[in-house]
């Protein structure tokens, strides 16, 4: 799936409708495909880029386009089919303490479900093969029919991002994937999202907190400060004094003096599904 925004100007999910926009005139061109991260300090309006491109946020300026369709130019049907070729991954999954991580992972397919084969499938699990073997990438095919609340907040993580590949998804909306891994777990996610999108052939647009991750791992890299682009460059060509620039008054993040809870950190759980946005 091809992105487009032009002028994109959107608040943040949870401001207030008179609140100031979280992004401004944001313009960015994504390829078919194509892998791309986007860092920048806490506050910059990553997530709520991210928001906007999975259709979840209404620009208040500008445009989104996917695949040359403008999102909100469509009937409420057809924003609804088109939805369900995204797949959004919050950092904090929201997945329901008590359910089993099969049903959890199985849940990525939804969107290509009817109504009736959904309820279904949140009862008897249709495809288990399929869910032991995209766990089996992130390392947790032991976890298959382990209860949610029993996972570490690392492990609640990476089955979130283990339903992106059972999902009928052409975009990966990934935001902050590895805040609660160990670093070599959080070697092992990013390769295995690289590999995926690749096979899959969808295109994949992460935020990181972990500039080195980035720079090592995604061919392009765009980076946002105060809700604006301040570069969107080959990673090849970020320098240091971008990334200086990038995190003025911010050097603990860049350093990663702040750096993320370990794989043991648990994260809450919420209770509801909403990981693609319908």
């Amino acid at each position: 799936m091809r992105v487009d925004t032009q002028a994109l100007t959107a608040r943040h999910p949870a401001a207030r409708a008179t609140a100031p926009a979280a992004i401004h005139s944001v313009a960015v061109s994504v390829g078919s495909g194509e892998q791309l991260a986007v860092i920048g300090p806490s506050g910059a309006g990553k997530t709520t880029l991210l928001q906007a491109l999975a259709c979840a946020l209404r620009p208040v300026g500008g445009s989104v386009r996917l695949d040359g369709q403008d999102p909100w130019a469509l009937s409420r049907a057809e924003l609804q089919r088109l939805r369900g070729r995204l797949f959004l991954a919050p950092q904090v999954p929201p997945l329901p303490p008590r359910q089993r991580v099969v049903t959890a992972v199985l849940a990525g397919r939804l969107p290509a479900l009817g109504l009736l084969a959904s309820v279904r499938s949140l009862f008897y699990p249709h495809d288990i093969p399929a869910a032991h073997q995209a766990l089996d990438r992130f390392d947790l095919a032991d976890k298959l029919f382990e209860r949610v609340d029993r996972l570490s907040g690392g492990e609640r993580q990476r089955v979130g991002l283990a339903r992106a590949l059972l999902a009928p998804a052409r975009l990966w909306l990934v935001d902050e994937p590895l805040s609660a891994l160990d670093p070599t777990r959080a070697r092992q996610a990013v390769a295995t999202l690289l590999e995926q999108a690749r096979e899959h052939r969808v295109t994949l647009v992460a935020t990181l907190h972990q500039v080195d991750t980035a720079l090592a791992n995604f061919p392009r890299i765009v980076g946002l400060r105060d809700g604006r682009v301040q570069f969107d460059l080959p990673a090849a060509e970020v320098s240091r004094e971008h990334l200086e620039r990038l995190y003025a008054q911010r050097g603990h993040e860049l350093t990663g003096a702040a750096e993320a809870p370990a794989e043991e950190a648990a994260l809450p759980a919420p209770a509801a599904v909403v990981m693609h946005c319908r």
